[in-house]
C-alpha cells in the first residue's frame, strides 16, 4: 500500500462515508462543504484511486459507481505504522511522550489509555 496525497485521502474520506457503492455526485456533495472541487477533478481523483487499487468502478447505465478495496482502518492503521516508524523510531512510547510533553494528553486520555492497556493485557 502506498501513502495517499492529501486530495485523494479526501476523496476516499467521502467514499469511506457511504455505504458502497458510490457515486461521483455522492463524492461531490460530500467534498462541498469543504471547498469547491470541480466536477473534473474529482472524477480526476477517482480514476487515479482506482488505478492504484483503493477503488473498483463499474458502469452502470450512465453512471460510474465505486466500490472501496481498501478500508478505512486498514489505511489507518498503514498510515499511523509510517507515521511512528519515521517520526518515533517505531516506538509507541516516543509518541505518547510527545504528545504528553505538549499537553495533547488529557488525565481523562491517560485513564483511557490506562483501561485500554488493562484491557489488552487480560486478553
Amino acid at each position: 500500500m502506498k501513502r495517499l496525497p492529501e486530495a485523494e485521502f479526501q476523496v476516499m474520506k467521502a467514499i469511506w462515508a457511504y455505504e458502497p457503492p458510490v457515486t461521483s455526485s455522492m463524492v461531490m456533495g460530500h467534498l462541498s462543504g469543504e471547498k469547491s472541487w470541480p466536477i473534473q477533478s474529482v472524477v480526476t481523483l477517482l480514476s487515479r484511486l482506482v488505478e492504484k487499487g483503493f477503488l473498483r468502478s463499474e458502469k452502470k447505465g450512465k453512471e460510474r459507481l465505486y466500490y472501496p478495496l481498501v478500508s478505512k482502518e486498514d489505511y489507518l492503521q498503514f498510515e499511523t505504522r509510517n507515521f511512528v516508524k519515521q517520526y518515533h523510531e517505531n516506538s509507541f512510547i516516543s509518541l505518547l511522550s510527545t504528545l504528553h510533553q505538549d499537553k495533547e494528553l488529557t488525565d481523562e486520555d491517560l485513564d483511557d489509555l490506562q483501561e485500554w492497556i488493562r484491557k489488552r493485557r487480560s486478553d
